[in-house]
């Protein structure tokens, strides 16, 4: 023992201290890489979480944007909208005036046509009654009245046929009229409905197009009704200009005839039966084209109910879907903005716990793996095919949070031994009071520890302790009773203790 004590109390050689002082050298080191690590360490998740907080600001700034774009794009949808509705109206409003017009001019032909053939038919009843005048008269002076009854056929033909030619003028220069009337009315309508329809074209173009598609359908359709209603108006028109034609064919022919045969007057009467039977079947068929344009009037109206009922429909649809995007905007807000809070939480909870860590905590955050290599194989063995989709994908997910489960497990099972070191010591301190307690009770002496039963407070040679029943003489062959031995509780407690 004196030679190792002379030996440690020896000088270090050179080389040793050398040897020392590299020692340290190096041992400094170390530690200076591990604070440059640990300092890299910081710096990279300080790092990350700055980028983080960039990439959630830059979210909440696009998202704000979005907001205000779509609030500006509804009022610029709204002004679209109401501007179109204007536009629509206005055009139903001039329709329904050149429809208004139109009617307005055919019951004025319907009316003229009317007169023309009252008149001709007043005419034709005069000269029937004439006709039967001179029958009747024929036959008892028809050689004396014979020159008199041709000069009055004369004059009364010539001022039929002035009468007719002026009509046939008049119904000309009417026809003529209408017709130049109806050809400007078309020309401006159809100008009018290119112009409107050019406008709303170059407007909605983009924003509205399915709805340009409907409307051209609709204008389409219109104008092939308009079309089908101006030549069936064109074809009637034809027709009685046809027929009128033919009548007047057929005057000539009954003045000829009269002119040169008077008893042709019943096949004249006959032919007048005739015309007045087509004229009959003409009107006719006018009143059915009548009430078809009336139809494709009450037709058109319905459509545009349908459009302003689909128009208030859309409308309603786009401020649900908006009202239902605002919501579901809210709502994800405020999911982002709680799991941001969590976040946030999540971070200044791993501040604080980090400053309770100690030096190996920090320097392994991550304890190794406590299985055995057969385990580990084992675990490689299983195939992740073997588990069905929805598995395989959360085991992906979270196969990144593998070294925060180990802190977590880690951090878990020290937080169970301590539990249970905590049980037991509550235990082992209650059983320690309760012998502190029993000590206390022997060696004092209070009301409560005379009115429990304590072996060692005798008073008078008793104890407060209940007597055992007493026993009859004992036989020579019975056995003896078993024997009690009583410890004073403060032996044991020093024996304890």
């Amino acid at each position: 023992m004196s030679k190792k004590g002379k030996k440690a109390k020896m000088p270090l050689s050179d080389e040793e201290q050398l040897l020392l002082f590299q020692q340290k050298l190096l041992a400094e080191e170390e530690m200076a890489k591990k604070k440059e690590r640990l300092l890299n360490q910081f710096l990279k998740d300080k790092l990350a979480k700055e980028e983080h907080n960039s990439a959630l600001n830059l979210n909440k700034i696009n998202t704000q944007w979005r907001m205000v774009l779509r609030e500006v794009k509804t009022r610029e949808l709204h002004k679209d909208i109401e501007i179109l509705s204007q536009t629509f109206e206005r055009v139903v409003d001039c329709k329904d005036s050149v429809i208004k017009s139109l009617a307005k001019d055919l019951s004025e032909a319907e009316e003229q046509y009317a007169h023309a053939l009252r008149s001709h038919l007043h005419n034709v009843d005069q000269l029937l009654a004439l006709q039967r005048c001179r029958l009747s008269l024929l036959e008892e002076s028809y050689n004396m009245e014979l020159e008199a009854l041709t000069k009055e056929f004369e004059t009364e033909r010539k001022t039929i046929i002035d009468q007719h030619e002026k009509e046939i003028h008049y119904l000309q220069d009417v026809f003529m009229a209408m017709e130049q009337n109806y050809i400007d009315s078309e020309y401006e309508s159809k100008l009018e409905f290119q112009s409107m329809w050019d406008d709303l074209k170059n407007k909605n173009l983009e924003e509205k197009h399915f709805l340009r598609l409907q409307l051209e359908n609709i204008v389409e359709d219109l104008w092939r009704r308009f079309q089908d209603a101006l030549k069936n108006y064109t074809d009637a028109t034809e027709d009685r200009k046809i027929a009128f034609e033919t009548l007047q064919v057929k005057d000539e022919k009954s003045s000829k005839e009269i002119e040169a045969q008077m008893k042709k007057i019943q096949r004249l009467q006959d032919s007048i039966i005739i015309l007045k039977g087509k004229i009959m079947v003409h009107s006719r068929e006018s009143e059915e084209q009548n009430q078809d344009i009336r139809n494709d009037k009450e037709l058109v109206l319905v459509q545009l109910r349908k459009l302003k009922a689909q128009r208030t429909q859309a409308r309603r649809i786009s401020q649900e879907n908006l009202v239902k995007l605002t919501l579901e905007s809210n709502a994800t807000l405020k999911a982002l903005r709680m799991a941001v809070d969590k976040g946030e939480k999540i971070l200044k909870l791993a501040e604080i716990c980090r400053k309770f860590e100690t030096e190996e905590e920090k320097v392994l955050p991550f304890y190794s793996s406590v299985l055995t290599h057969e385990e580990q194989e084992e675990i490689e063995e299983i195939n992740p095919k073997e588990f069905n989709d929805e598995l395989a994908k959360v085991i992906m997910d979270y196969t990144g949070m593998e070294n925060f489960w180990k802190r977590y497990n880690k951090v878990k099972l020290e937080q169970l031994s301590l539990q249970h070191r905590r049980a037991q010591l509550l235990e082992i301190n209650e059983k320690l009071r309760e012998m502190l307690r029993q000590y206390l009770d022997g060696i004092s002496v209070s009301d409560e520890v005379l009115s429990q039963l304590n072996p060692l407070f005798i008073v008078n040679h008793r104890s407060n302790l209940p007597q055992p029943l007493s026993t009859p003489a004992a036989q020579p062959g019975d056995k003896k009773p078993p024997t009690t031995y009583i410890i004073e509780a403060a032996h044991v407690i020093s024996h304890i203790l």
